[in-house]
């Protein structure tokens, strides 16, 4: 099968008319996460090939944390269309983030490339952990789920979907898993290692290094056999009739001309049949799945309704749609208009009792009414912009009409302070608390 991808690769590269004499002068790779997990690993890997194999002169990489890699994904499709210097990493995580945080921009909007490595995920406890075996944790987890911790990568990612499939094929009820979701693959590491969670699971190229030195225990590998050189039974060798494998891949931004997915896919080509590559792949105990082309389209295409199904049976996301407010948006721009109504009424009813005690009851009569429609009128456009115009512009409209709607003296002030508020929340949303929020218009500046 190796020396089928192989023979693959170099048919790409023969086939090509177009094939550049010189090497590229210089390789973007975005990888859509935080430095130390796999995206990050990988695209580090590929920028040392890629020079030391002489396919471009010069690569660099570029971190773009937040939301299991759709914070990237977002940026990467609208920052970077046409550009035909830069690629992203992606793979099954992200397809499992756009499903489970219901982003408005999806994996179908970039230009794929080509597949590259599968890996398979472990599931490790600290080294002074009490479950000395997979059994142990099984007959834990049964007898209580919820006190049993699962750190791993982000929401909707390889690592949850395991830890839901692990529950399901136990007979737990996969909504009773206590999963805790880390940014990246060194927050997660330090909370196994700190003992902050009760299991981990990520990749093994992640986690061989702290196998190998003893600070984690490995209790089960997702392979449906064991690997050479990994003394660590399967879950189906233990009785957990699970296997899942991770893969990663490379996309090109929307808007590429052929002539420029031609050339990225034959860097990527090159890359995979150098004898570097194969040197990084064996370090890292990575997979050999490259797949290109129109073959590599077809498997996006079913490999999204696979997740999608996985997550649905699962209840750890939603399928996504292509319109209309993400997440739980709507149900805070409600609350909001009801708490806003509220005060709006209560400054209504004060208005007119000053007014009367004053004699001139007919001057606030209105005041209170007014304010209460305008903000619930400002949250129906709200909802409207949200998806097109983007979280922070649609927002900044919100707030900007509520606050006139309580005291119309200071437009500019108002204005500027419910921008400040937008940014403010979209930030807290978006890069702290990992919520995807549509960035519309301005996904290429946030």
């Amino acid at each position: 099968m190796r020396t089928v991808r192989l023979l693959l690769a170099a048919l790409i590269l023969a086939s090509s008319s177009s094939a550049a004499a010189e090497p590229l002068q210089h390789l973007r790779l975005i990888a859509p996460a935080a430095p130390g997990g796999g995206w990050d690993q990988t695209a580090r890997a590929m920028q040392a090939v890629l020079q030391a194999a002489g396919i471009v002169h010069t690569s660099s990489v570029e971190n773009i944390p937040g939301a299991a890699g759709t914070i990237g994904l977002a940026r990467f499709s609208s920052g970077e269309r046409g550009n035909g210097d830069v690629v992203m990493l992606s793979g099954l995580i992200m397809l499992g983030a756009v499903v489970t945080h219901q982003s408005p921009v999806t994996l179908r909007e970039v230009t794929p490339l080509a597949r590259l490595t599968g890996e398979f995920e472990v599931i490790v406890v600290p080294s002074a952990s009490p479950f000395r075996s997979l059994a142990d944790l099984v007959t834990a987890f049964r007898a209580n789920p919820e006190s049993i911790s699962w750190g791993g990568g982000s929401a909707g990612g390889t690592d949850q979907i395991l830890a839901g499939l692990f529950a399901d094929a136990v007979g737990v009820a996969p909504s009773r898993v206590n999963y805790i979701a880390y940014s990246g693959g060194g927050e997660s590491l330090s909370a196994i290692l700190g003992g902050q969670v009760s299991v981990g699971i990520n990749g093994l190229a992640e986690l061989a290094p702290q196998i190998d030195a003893g600070t984690v225990r490995a209790l089960a590998v997702s392979s449906g056999i064991r690997l050479p050189g990994l003394d660590v039974p399967t879950l189906r060798e233990q009785g957990v009739d699970v296997e899942i494998e991770n893969w990663r891949s490379v996309v090109a931004p929307p808007g590429v001309s052929a002539a420029e997915r031609e050339r990225l896919e034959q860097i990527i080509a090159a890359m995979v049949a150098s004898s570097q590559w194969r040197e990084t792949m064996a370090k890292y105990r990575w997979s050999d799945r490259y797949l290109a082309g129109p073959a590599f389209a077809r498997f996006m295409a079913t490999e999204e309704a696979r997740v999608q199904g996985i997550l649905a049976r699962l209840g750890s996301g939603e399928t996504a749609s292509s319109s209309g407010p993400v997440g739980r948006y709507p149900l805070f721009v409600l609350v909001g208009v009801v708490v806003s109504a509220a005060f709006s009424a209560g400054g209504m009813i004060r208005s007119r009792a000053r007014a009367a005690r004053m004699g001139a009851a007919e001057h606030g009569a209105g005041a209170g009414w007014r304010g209460a429609a305008l903000v619930a009128t400002a949250a129906g456009v709200d909802l409207l912009l949200l998806d097109r115009a983007g979280f922070v512009i649609a927002s900044t409209a919100l707030f900007w009409v509520t606050a006139r709607a309580f005291d119309d003296a200071h437009p500019v002030r108002d204005a500027v302070c419910a921008a400040a508020m937008s940014v403010g929340a979209y930030v807290v949303f978006a890069r702290l608390l990992q919520l995807s929020l549509p960035a519309g218009v301005l996904a290429g500046w946030l």
